[in-house]
């Protein structure tokens, strides 16, 4: 069987509710992930899948993406959703996917200690690779899925020194803004499906996370472009079949916030490898997602860098 379609399968079964179908779906991820190497963080080890395109010139400065898997996925899940590697190739720039800690691996967006804890791993895998590879300090991109989106969030606010630019899909947020004191506007893109079925596009609970009541994502876009002082009326556009944007411009620091909403969308990558849409909801195929957040970051470089 292909390693694609065992995928596909596997992450059927893991986000299907019944746990015992879940913790099987999860060890069987768990056997077909790899990782490329791993660091000592916090005095824990933690690890990561790194890709390095053909065309690498050490020589020359390259712009480094880090791409954060969903909840209870892995790093080989999320290399496998956003293809993020193929463009790698194509535009020559670094990918890492690093791996939440736990099993199942989830990433720490809430207010618990864990959370100070999973930025750290984060600026210390940073640190490594910069050590290791000439990575160009202004960019520097952070993007996840799900609870990897939370987890962008986080690293916005906590990390706005080193990270240029954050992307989102189908986010699922944690905090509200408001929790981030940090005083750098941070651009920011998200994408989110209008039929979500575990983060709700209009807000509140999910079925899907237990206690969680996840807030609008457009209120909680405009809150941001509040934040980056942007002009008060974000303009919208039909950006493809089945999707429009919606973008707050005239920012602090040209900070630009967009929100690319999938018109019966689901809790999938736009443009990504395909997931169980039975459980899930549609992926698009009008819409690139990655392709798009990487145009998004090039025209968003961390100034002073």
């Amino acid at each position: 069987m292909r390693r694609s379609t065992i995928l596909t399968r596997a992450l059927a079964l893991l986000i299907g509710v019944p746990l015992l179908l879940a913790l099987s779906a999860a060890a069987t991820l768990y056997a077909l992930d790899r990782r490329s190497g791993s660091i000592v963080s916090s005095g824990r080890e933690r690890s990561y899948l790194l890709h390095v395109p053909p065309s690498y010139d050490p020589g020359k400065p390259a712009a480094l993406v880090i791409s954060l898997h969903g909840a209870a996925l892995f790093p080989a899940v999320q290399r496998y959703l956003s293809a993020w590697d193929r463009l790698a190739d194509e535009q020559g720039f670094l990918v890492v996917y690093p791996a939440a800690g736990g099993f199942p691996p989830i990433w720490h967006v809430d207010r618990s200690p864990g959370r100070a804890t999973d930025v750290r791993f984060i600026a210390d895998l940073i640190d490594a690779l910069q050590a290791r590879y000439r990575i160009d300090p202004a960019r520097i991109y952070v993007n996840g899925m799900s609870n990897g989106g939370g987890m962008a969030f986080v690293l916005s606010c906590t990390l706005s020194d080193r990270i240029a630019a954050i992307g989102m899909v189908s986010a699922a947020q944690s905090l509200a803004w408001e929790w981030c004191t940090d005083a750098r506007p941070v651009p920011m893109i998200d994408f989110h499906g209008t039929a979500d079925p575990v983060v709700p596009y209009d807000g509140g609970p999910s079925p899907a996370a237990r206690n969680a009541v996840f807030p609008s994502v457009r209120g909680w876009a405009a809150a941001w472009a509040q934040r980056n002082h942007c002009a008060p009326e974000g303009v919208e556009a039909t950006l493809a079949a089945d999707a429009t944007r919606l973008v707050y411009a005239r920012c602090a620091a040209d900070a630009t916030v967009e929100l690319d909403t999938v018109l019966g969308g689901g809790h999938t990558w736009p443009g990504g490898r395909p997931t169980p849409g039975w459980l899930v909801g549609p992926t698009s195929t009008d819409l690139d997602a990655t392709r798009r957040m990487w145009t998004f970051f090039q025209q968003h470089p961390l100034a002073g860098r």
